[in-house]
């Protein structure tokens, strides 16, 4: 099966080489301090190579306050991966503090880094029920006037990040674990229909870029997987321009392992979407014994590899790669130590699983 999803992602690979040429973004160089022209590729061992050698984008979300303060953070986001995702400075309550101004700076900023360093970026998050402007949340607005708000806003982020941003998570977190909806602010007022509407007005403003729903506790086979799934077979009939299902994987070590993933991820395959994993992380309860740690890099591999064995899973994505800047601690108490690396950018036994992992697919193609 790894042989088969190989010259699938190599034909992918061909198309991508395409529509990153139209971005500008491989062409992963800058200037040095004498103006010479550099390179600027992961090396030869990090995931972000090995990745690549397997059919695979492996990326990181990022800290941008890091990565402007930090400079062997920034060695690692440069040197480790060939995709980048802002934590949050795409999102609404940053883009647009105040209505109908606009901040871009900090996301610019992200994205002129990722072309110096021939990196794609995944955009994150057009619509999203947290993270709201509150001059969104306190506004008494029609439902009339709400649908303006959010086609403007759609149109606005994706106009401004046109041929410079490979995917988008379009919509972000719509259901609940029991796959209903979510009864945010936009079904409350726009009813179901907005999630197909987001995806129109999105192709509408930058048709060439890859438009993803993306979800949490959807990484095997349940009831929130299955609706989702029933949603996005529904909206290919109806012929939405959705391309593929982003899978968070925010995973716990408490927790088994979600080892039929790659049933899962099969089921949209099917339907002919791309997968990704967007947001791996696996937190475990402090302090770490070595049980956990192991625990842990098996939870990384089983997400990995659910990825590999799917034919059209395009790239791989964890939620920051050192403890140092986690949001693990502030949001789970008691829980942390959910990354890649440690706090001092040490690799950890996730670390090796996840090389070793895509250093044999590699080898079997």
């Amino acid at each position: 099966m790894l042989r088969t999803r190989s010259a699938a992602v190599a034909a992918a690979a061909a198309g991508t080489a395409l529509l990153v040429s139209a971005f500008t973004l491989p062409a992963s160089s800058a200037t040095d301090q004498h103006g010479k022209s550099q390179q600027h590729r992961p090396s030869a061992h990090s995931l972000g190579a090995l990745g690549l050698r397997a059919g695979l984008r492996i990326g990181t979300a990022v800290d941008t306050s890091a990565l402007a303060d930090d400079v062997p953070y920034r060695a690692k986001v440069s040197g480790e991966f060939s995709s980048v995702s802002p934590e949050n400075v795409m999102k609404w309550e940053v883009v647009e503090p105040t209505r109908g101004t606009y901040d871009w700076s900090a996301a610019d900023d992200l994205v002129s880094f990722a072309r110096a360093h021939g990196q794609l970026v995944r955009g994150h998050t057009l619509v999203w029920h947290s993270q709201l402007p509150s001059w969104l949340t306190a506004g008494d607005f029609s439902a009339d006037e709400l649908r303006d708000i959010l086609h403007r806003h759609i149109t606005d982020e994706m106009t401004h990040f046109k041929g410079k941003v490979w995917q988008w998570d379009v919509v972000n977190e719509a259901f609940n674990d029991d796959g209903t909806l979510r009864d945010s602010i936009w079904l409350q007022k726009l009813g179901p229909g907005y999630i197909a509407d987001a995806f129109r007005w999105a192709h509408q403003a930058d048709p060439r870029a890859k438009l993803f729903i993306n979800d949490y506790n959807i990484e095997g086979v349940n009831a929130k997987s299955t609706a989702l799934y029933q949603l996005v077979a529904q909206l290919r009939k109806q012929h939405v321009p959705i391309d593929g299902v982003g899978i968070q994987g925010h995973l716990d070590v408490q927790y088994d392992a979600p080892h039929d993933i790659a049933d899962n991820m099969r089921r949209f395959d099917a339907l002919g979407l791309e997968t990704a994993i967007t947001e791996a992380d696996v937190r475990i309860t402090l302090p770490v014994d070595s049980t956990e740690s192991e625990a842990q890099a098996e939870a990384y591999s089983v997400l990995l590899q659910g990825c590999l064995l799917t034919r059209h899973c395009t790239d791989f994505t964890v939620w920051g790669f050192t403890d140092k800047y986690s949001w693990v601690p502030g949001t789970f108490t008691g829980e942390g130590a959910a990354n890649i690396f440690d706090e001092d950018f040490r690799a950890k036994p996730a670390y090796t699983a996840l090389s070793q992992d895509l250093t044999l697919s590699a080898g079997r193609h």
